[in-house]
């Protein structure tokens, strides 16, 4: 297959950060060195400023903000139920999924909390299927093949500080996961991919004013990310003597383990014209990957790796009466050193031995991504509606040192990726409905380029930190990923449908 574009990268590894939920995009910082193609498997908490290209330094988001800073949660006014199901699919019939989480949040005048619950079915791309032993034609695709299921669950426990303005919250969010989406095209080859694992993200926060309307917030944030992929192969050979093929089942496990600790930090200061605000937030991630898979698109063996990232952002947005509008402006700096070590010792042409668990390759990225966002909205009574846009900038430096070879390389790659968003609201005096979709463009599924010899699938990943060092340059078929989700949120005692 001819891919509709190509992207020259040549030995490129990839990174994408474990287990991201939408609501922790701003606490937890992802990381990727080739233009994935991912679904939105980890977006299962609503949000009221989705539809605005997804703004949220300058404005507060009274339906997200509890799920990233569980501090936030002392904004929330009696008990609301919502539920937010939403549906992603990724063009070319390349994968799809449907979530349906279901919640409430309670508030008092000192305590406030809330919990969640989402199951999720995630149907396979086209192609993964496995093989009739003995033979080289697909056999038919079970049922387990055909779709997997996550489950997840959310919980949350706060308290206002008395005569202070202060909160403080923790929170907990796991992820019980058959599958992470994407995960089978990292292994072109194999008929037949098992996963299984779970996600933990911890999370204590810290909320408040400082009079005038100016506010400020903390986070803590700590996520384990445990997987397993078990890969099955059908290997076959000729045999002179008998004449014929032979083929035989192989079957290969890897483990795939991040941990990430993050700190971020928000201030929104009121501005001189009425409804102005400015906000401004730092984040850092530092993470650990003690567990890298050994991927057929790149059977090269890879070790440990750290990671360092940071945010920083500056934002201006407005409220003029029923109409809200601002833009977003995040640095991303971040650094990750990532290596393989020597099972036995080797010997260097040079005549140099490298020592059992001394370094045989070495990958030091520097990165200088950007994030732009921009977003109008209009809530009237009874009707709003939401147009936005995000772009996102990548762009890194690879240097790479082979200690077995002696061979030292450089490579500098970039590339934007674009993502329209748009929403709409309709308030009722029992309910509030919220529609949000979105599409991403400017990625795709990357294959590897063997001299003109094009691997069958690409990369497509969401869920864990991967290294991943192909053997030849890139290949880029282009997709596009749509995602649709409707909240539904239902008031209970003091809190209304149309409160902000």
């Amino acid at each position: 297959m001819i891919p509709s574009s190509r992207l020259s990268l040549r030995v490129v590894p990839l990174l994408v950060l474990a287990a991201l939920p939408a609501a922790a995009s701003a606490q937890l910082i992802s990381l990727k060195t080739v233009p994935i193609a991912t679904g939105d498997q980890f977006l299962v908490f609503p949000a009221r400023n989705l539809g605005m290209g997804g703004l949220s330094i300058a404005l507060d988001d009274t339906l997200n903000d509890p799920f990233s800073n569980p501090a936030r949660g002392s904004l929330v006014r009696g008990t609301p139920f919502f539920g937010s199901p939403t549906l992603y699919n990724v063009s070319g019939d390349n994968g799809s999924g449907r979530t349906l989480p279901a919640g409430a949040l309670f508030g008092s005048s000192r305590w406030f909390g809330g919990a969640l619950l989402a199951f999720q079915q995630i149907e396979n791309q086209r192609g993964n299927r496995g093989f009739v032993p003995g033979e080289l034609i697909p056999a038919p695709s079970r049922l387990s093949e055909r779709s997997e299921y996550n489950r997840y669950a959310f919980g949350m426990l706060g308290r206002k500080l008395p005569r202070s303005g202060v909160a403080v919250g923790a929170s907990v969010f796991g992820a019980d996961l058959g599958v992470v989406d994407g995960v089978h095209l990292l292994y072109p080859g194999a008929g037949r991919i098992d996963q299984g694992g779970h996600m933990l993200d911890y999370r204590l926060g810290v909320s408040g004013e400082t009079g005038g309307g100016a506010s400020f917030e903390a986070v803590l944030v700590h996520n384990r990310f445990r997987m397993e992929h078990e890969a099955r192969y059908l290997d076959w050979s000729w045999d002179p003597v008998l004449r014929q093929g032979i083929s035989r089942v192989r079957t290969e496990s890897n483990l795939d383990h991040t941990d990430t600790w993050g700190v971020h930090l928000r201030s929104v200061q009121p501005l001189r014209e009425e409804g102005a605000r400015l906000g401004l937030i730092l984040t850092g991630n530092w993470k650990s990957h003690p567990k890298i898979p050994n991927y057929e698109l790149a059977n090269i063996p890879r070790d440990p790796g750290n990671s360092q990232v940071y945010n920083l952002g500056v934002a201006f947005a407005r409220t003029d009466g029923p109409a809200t509008y601002g833009i977003d402006l995040v640095y991303e700096p971040a650094w990750s050193d990532t290596w393989a070590e020597a099972d036995t010792a080797v010997r260097t042409p040079g005549g140099a031995t490298i020592p059992s668990g001394g370094k045989t390759v070495e990958n030091d990225f520097r990165f200088n991504n950007a994030i732009v966002r921009m977003g109008v909205g209009r809530e009237a009574e009874r009707l709003g509606f939401q147009l936005g846009l995000q772009l996102r900038s990548i762009d890194y430096r690879l240097k790479q040192q082979d200690h077995v070879r002696d061979i030292r390389r450089q490579q500098d790659e970039a590339w934007l990726e674009w993502t329209p968003t748009w929403g709409l609201g309709v308030k009722f005096p029992e309910l509030e409905v919220r529609y949000v979709g979105r599409m991403t463009a400017g990625t795709g599924r990357p294959g590897v380029d063997w001299g003109g010899i094009r691997a069958a699938d690409g990369v497509m990943l969401m869920g864990s930190d991967v290294l991943l060092a192909p053997g030849g340059p890139l290949v880029l078929q282009e997709e596009r990923v749509y995602v649709h989700q409707v909240s539904v949120s239902i008031p209970v005692g003091r809190h209304r449908a149309g409160e902000r």
